[in-house]
């Protein structure tokens, strides 16, 4: 059953303290308080060969990868699990099929956590994208916004951020020109920035 807007809203607040102390941040150097993005299961041994080609050991030890990939998230976890303690039907349906479906609702629930992050620290163009992701509410929509869209707003955010920093007039000199030359930059370099190089220049 496909998960409403309001119990991922409650699943991520009820989450995202746990959550964010074992995900993995969108760039280096981002500290709490910042939503991490949920990985697609990597592709695993047999994956250039069509499901229906494979023997039944490679569709099991491509199964036991998934399940072994740090990066897979819950819901294709517990489907690869239950797929590999089913049939070899249900294990060759999984790889074709299930993990897939199964991907999209991790994909959901990370979007929504981004979603609820996001409204706690006031990211407005973390917002609009990610609301567009869930009312787009497929599967290509809700990886994109992960993979692309959310590093991006939230340079928008960022941008903004270090632009309000500059219109301080009671900053010092050394952090205008810090600020002033990091706004052009990339999301990383801006997220940086605001997380740990304002304060190394003020330091």
């Amino acid at each position: 059953m496909r998960l409403t807007r309001a119990a991922l809203t409650i699943a991520a607040t009820a989450l995202a303290p746990a959550l964010l102390l074992t995900t993995p941040a969108f760039a280096a150097g981002t500290a709490v308080g910042t939503a991490a993005t949920v990985t697609a299961p990597s592709d695993t041994a047999g994956a250039t060969t069509p499901v229906d080609e494979m023997s039944d050991d490679d569709v099991r030890v491509a199964i036991a990868r998934i399940i072994a990939d740090p990066d897979t998230g819950k819901a294709v976890h517990a489907a690869a699990q239950a797929a590999l303690d089913g049939t070899i039907e249900d294990q060759r349906y999984f790889l074709e099929t299930g993990r897939w479906i199964a991907q999209a609702e991790d994909d959901r629930v990370a979007v929504a956590r981004i979603l609820f992050l996001a409204t706690k620290n006031g990211d407005k163009a973390v917002i609009r994208e990610a609301n567009e992701a869930l009312d787009a509410g497929t599967p290509e929509a809700l990886r994109a916004f992960l993979e692309t869209g959310y590093r991006l707003a939230q340079a928008e955010d960022d941008r903004v951020a270090v632009a309000r920093i500059l219109a301080d007039p009671a900053i010092s000199d050394a952090l205008r020109a810090a600020a002033a030359d990091v706004i052009d930059g990339t999301p990383e370099e801006l997220r940086y920035f605001l997380e740990v190089g304002r304060y190394e220049v003020d330091g």
